[in-house]
């Protein structure tokens, strides 16, 4: 067989792009490879499950606009499928007047973004989370939960209800065009033959848009996110999310409170390099992984400008009183004896040459192949909107028999 499209990655933004296309395009032969085991297994699989406002980005951006998109599209979805989410609202707390500049432009730029926010003062905060430190603060009440593995999950079914094909330990390891224009992929499974690829590969984008043939703009160096989980004594200490002023030179938010839509609150995560792009544990190691980012100029350039901080998140990460202290920032209350570790994240974090960390989404198309190269957080709040946009790239390209129905059916 050969399909009519190929999606390399069976993470949220992967799934919900096949959902797209299936969707739009019912008639499609489609297929998405994974190569793990089991779908969403990475990024997808260890996020914290926040449907992101829309707050924090530069009005105009792909991540703003898709992140707005996405979140009304996957909240659609949820309460389609009878997918849990709550739309629980979120905080984001000044602890010292030196924030305020940074909060207020944070608050301006939802207002552009057209969030549902108002600035509060310390006491007004007091009233959604009494535990919180906040001498001001921005409630946004449209933040929200959900579980978006289960999100993926229901996409899969979907899939394979209507005959499209999903293969697991399917890992890509060639890829090349034929003078037909049909691309065949080698993969841990056999061979596949398509039309169309999409790569969605994650934290592994920027190697598969090399077997495509392109050079990606930037290379994806990993940050590995480590949380800690309130002990059930402490949940009352937080009701909803709970979070810093960001600091705008960096694409992280800082550690923050996390209520779970299963229960329980995570709190975190710091932001340390790691040892490799699929390496969770503190101490696992993949050595070319970690060749390749240590000999990075990209990385190299990034770590003589932002060492200090660099150092400041190691230590967060040896020192669980220095992991408490950046909390207590935020929650005076918290303490050692409340914590239990809980696994870790990793963020494909894309990072250009001259060392500067990319703040956008970068989707990269080219003859036959559209690679998604940087799709951080908030990914997976804009995965329908990102997997639009790509069906509405690949539209001209489809097989007219492959009949179009509405176009908004994300």
């Amino acid at each position: 067989m050969t399909y009519d499209v190929a999606i390399i990655g069976g993470g949220i933004v992967g799934l919900a792009t096949a959902y797209n296309l299936t969707q739009r395009r019912p008639g499609l032969k489609l297929c998405v490879l994974e190569k793990e085991p089991t779908l969403a297994h990475h990024q997808t699989g260890h996020n914290s499950g926040v449907l992101h406002s829309g707050i924090y980005y530069k009005p105009g951006s792909l991540k703003a606009v898709n992140c707005r998109a996405g979140k009304k599209a996957m909240e659609q979805f949820c309460a389609e499928h009878n997918i849990p989410f709550k739309l629980c609202g979120k905080v984001i707390v000044a602890t010292a007047e030196k924030e305020l500049p940074k909060m207020n432009d944070i608050f301006e730029r939802g207002q552009a973004n057209g969030v549902n926010c108002r600035k509060i003062t310390g006491e007004e905060c007091k009233e959604v989370e009494p535990h919180a430190n906040a001498i001001a603060a921005i409630h946004v009440p449209e933040a929200g939960i959900v579980d978006y593995k289960q999100a993926c999950e229901k996409m899969a079914e979907l899939m394979s209800a209507h005959g499209h094909d999903i293969k697991t330990n399917a890992k890509v390891t060639d890829a090349s065009r034929g003078s037909d224009g049909v691309w065949t992929l080698q993969t841990a499974s056999g061979e596949v033959h398509t039309n169309l690829v999409v790569n969605c590969a994650g934290l592994q984008c920027d190697r598969v848009t090399k077997l495509t043939g392109m050079k990606p703009t930037a290379q994806i160096v990993p940050f590995r996110g480590e949380y800690f989980e309130l002990k059930p004594e402490a949940h009352h200490l937080c009701k909803t999310l709970i979070y810093p002023v960001p600091d705008p030179a960096f694409p992280f938010l800082g550690v923050h409170f996390t209520s779970m839509i299963h229960g329980g609150v995570e709190c975190g995560p710091n932001a340390v390099l790691a040892l490799g792009r699929e390496c969770y544990g503190k101490f696992q190691v993949n050595f070319p992984d970690l060749f390749e980012s240590l000999t990075y100029s990209g990385f190299l350039k990034m770590a003589a400008k932002h060492w200090k901080m660099g150092l400041g998140e190691m230590w967060r990460s040896y020192n669980k009183s220095a992991f408490v202290k950046a909390l207590q920032r935020l929650m005076p209350e918290i303490e050692a004896k409340h914590l239990e570790p809980c696994p870790s994240g990793i963020r494909a974090q894309a990072l250009k040459p001259d060392g500067t960390l990319v703040d956008d989404f970068i989707v990269d198309e080219a003859e036959g192949v559209v690679n998604v190269n940087n799709a951080p957080s908030p990914a997976a709040t804009a995965s329908l909107n990102i997997g639009k946009l790509i069906t509405d790239t690949l539209e001209p390209r489809l097989p007219a028999e492959a009949v179009s129905i509405a176009p908004n059916a994300a």
